[in-house]
Order: structure tokens, then sequence, then C-alpha cells
């Protein structure tokens, strides 16, 4: 046999063996649903579970102010959560730890959120401030009554609005906080810090520790507000560490190519998930 031939017949081995293994098998996360503290609202979640069995640690994530979805896809489901939200579950699921991914605004008639820059035209039902933290605590309670949960090492994350939602559901004396305690510890990525400011002042302090990252370049919230926030959380006593990525921008972690396509994002998002490991395995000891 030459030795053209020997090549032709690896290839075609070599595609007769992808062919059988088939396309790889799209992670689905379990569909779950529990009741928000406020009292009215059914909430929706999603459950990334390790494949190791339990108890594991665990995450409650707060998606960003355009829902919780694909805006390719037609459906509110499990199956079309958008790539940043898939990226991060399986991310933390590779990691040994369950994460719940709550969908709160579609639930409330909102699933696909608001516009940038139309946040003073927000509905008041999905309130960063007042309302998500509640469904927060709800997942937390949801996640504590589970026998695979280690139920003191759960902790909180959240993008965009969902990051705002994180800062205030991490103040002393948030809404919703359970007299039981709150998060181990939590991970805010590029919040909107203005907010956050407006409501809760010059007393603002987080009740356990609190990791922000966000970009220079952020077209769409103000790094300058967050450094103000941070520096306002150190000298009431928190402990608050600010990470500024320069040169990156919102949304830098999306692994879509108009994100991926920065330089600095690519760097803020491979630097903000080796942080976000190390920052949580941290508070777990």
């Amino acid at each position: 046999m030459s030795l053209t031939d020997c090549i032709r017949w690896s290839a075609a081995g070599l595609m007769l063996a992808l062919f059988a293994l088939g396309p790889a098998q799209a992670v689905i996360p379990e569909t779950v649903h529990f009741n928000s503290d406020d009292g009215k609202t059914k909430l929706v979640a999603y459950l990334y579970k390790p494949d190791a069995p339990g108890p594991h640690p665990a995450i409650v994530a707060l998606h960003g102010r355009s829902g919780l979805y694909s805006t390719r896809g037609s459906s509110y489901t499990a199956d079309n959560l958008a790539p940043r939200n898939k990226m991060w579950g399986e991310f933390w699921a590779a990691r040994g730890y369950l994460v719940l991914f709550i969908d709160t605004f579609g639930p409330r008639g909102y699933p696909t959120g608001f516009a940038a820059g139309t946040i003073k035209h927000r509905p008041g039902e999905i309130n960063e401030i007042t309302v998500r933290p509640l469904d927060a605590y709800a997942g937390l309670k949801y996640l504590r009554a589970r026998a695979d949960i280690m139920r003191d090492q759960v902790f909180l994350q959240g993008w965009s609005n969902g990051g705002s939602a994180t800062l205030s559901a991490m103040a002393a004396g948030a809404p919703g906080l359970p007299s039981g305690g709150g998060f181990r510890a939590a991970i805010t990525v590029y919040p909107a810090c203005t907010q956050v400011s407006a409501h809760y002042g010059g007393g603002y302090k987080t009740y356990a520790p609190v990791i922000l990252l966000i970009g220079t370049r952020d077209e769409e919230v103000k790094p300058a507000n967050c450094l103000t926030l941070a520096r306002t959380a150190k000298a009431n006593g928190s402990n608050l560490e600010i990470v500024l990525y320069e040169g990156a921008t919102h949304s830098y972690d999306t692994p879509i190519s108009s994100r991926q396509g920065v330089t600095a994002n690519v760097a803020a998002s491979e630097d903000t998930k080796r942080r976000a490991e190390a920052f949580v395995r941290l508070y777990r000891e």
C-alpha cells in the first residue's frame, strides 16, 4: 500500500470514529422552581451540577440586564441560556460547584430585561437594589434545603445589573438577609455602582467578603463610581477588593466574537476566572 493510500485510509478511519462519537452533547441544566422572598413571585431557576457526588459548595448566579436567555433562540427555557451564563455554569460545575442561575426577570413578565442606557426607566418590579436581592436569598434558602449542598458554603455571583443586585444583597441589612446568616462571600462583575451608592449612601458596608471586577473602558457603567463605592465600603470596615482591567469593556467575559475580539477583554476574562476560583477557594477554608 502506498503512502498516499495509508494517509487516505487513516483519514477515513478518523472520520468514521468522529461520526461514531457524534456531536458533543450540550449541557442542559436542570429546571427548578421556588418562591421569591417577595411573597408573591414563583421563580424559575437552572441548576448546573458537578458529576461527582455531593455534598457540594454552591453558587447563586444573577444574570445581567438583558435577562438569562439567548436572543438567538425563541424560548425561555434551560436549553436557550445566553452564552455567558452557560459558560459560567459549566465553568463552576467542572470545578465541583453546584450553580443556581435564577431568572428574576421572566416570572415578572420581562424575560428579555431592558435596553442599555434605560436604567432610570426600567420596571420597578425588577429593581436590582430592592427586589433582586430577595430572589438571591430565596435561592440561598432553596440550596440550603438540599441534601447535596454544603449549607455554609454558598456564594453569590452577579454580572452587570445582577452585579448591582449582588452588591445590594451583600450590604449589611440587605433586603431579605436571613437572620441565620447570608452568603459566604460574593463576586460582582462590571456592576453599575451608581444605583448602589444612591440607595445606601455613605453608609454602604458589606457583611462578608466581596470582590468587584470591572474594565476601565466599560461603555455601560462607570468604573470611577465603583472605585468610590469600594473606598466607602472599605472605610466602613468592609472586606471589599476591586480589580480594574485596563482597556476592557462591558461584558468582557461573554464568549462571543464581538467581545473576545478585543485583546483586553480576553485577558480580563481569563484573569476573572482565575481570580474568581481563587477567591471562592480562599473563603471555603
